[in-house]
């Protein structure tokens, strides 16, 4: 069984919704959209869905990840407009997520939807030392398709 954070959250709009996790394995929880009336994102467009969530972790060196659902981006085109979304252990605004629709047509999000999911992930900050070279690798330089196609 994992490990468990304590997350206290703030409801902050009608219709917000505690996260939940869809299953008893799941390592992220669903997200989902607090807004009163359908909302289209045209073909092409992107939109900000608001969740009615803000979020205070009760730990140090823990980060929230907002990620895509597949099954909305795989069936449908939806992305996120950033890739991820980085909820800062500090902010304690409203969680709203950027949405991108690449799909093959509009895609209307309904009251309650489940939008995206967020997982809390451990992290370090570095602590960065200006160097005249650094070491050498096998890889050296070797930029994007360097290590081959297989």
């Amino acid at each position: 069984m994992a490990d468990t954070l304590g997350v206290r959250i703030q409801l902050l709009r009608d219709g917000a919704a505690v996260p939940k996790y869809a299953t008893e394995g799941a390592a992220a929880c669903d997200l989902t959209a607090a807004i009163d009336a359908p909302l289209t994102i045209p073909r092409g467009e992107s939109r900000s869905v608001p969740t009615g969530i803000a979020i205070s972790m009760e730990e140090d060196g823990v980060v929230a990840i907002v990620c895509a659902r597949s099954g909305l981006a795989f069936k449908h085109g939806l992305s996120l407009v950033n890739g991820i979304g980085v909820i800062d252990r500090d902010y304690r605004g409203e969680i709203c997520v950027g949405i991108r629709n690449d799909g093959a047509a509009d895609y209307t999000v309904t009251p309650g939807e489940r939008i995206a999911q967020l997982m809390f992930l451990p992290y370090k900050t570095a602590c960065f030392t200006v160097a005249d070279s650094l070491d050498e690798t096998a890889r050296g330089t070797g930029g994007f398709g360097s290590t081959g196609k297989l």
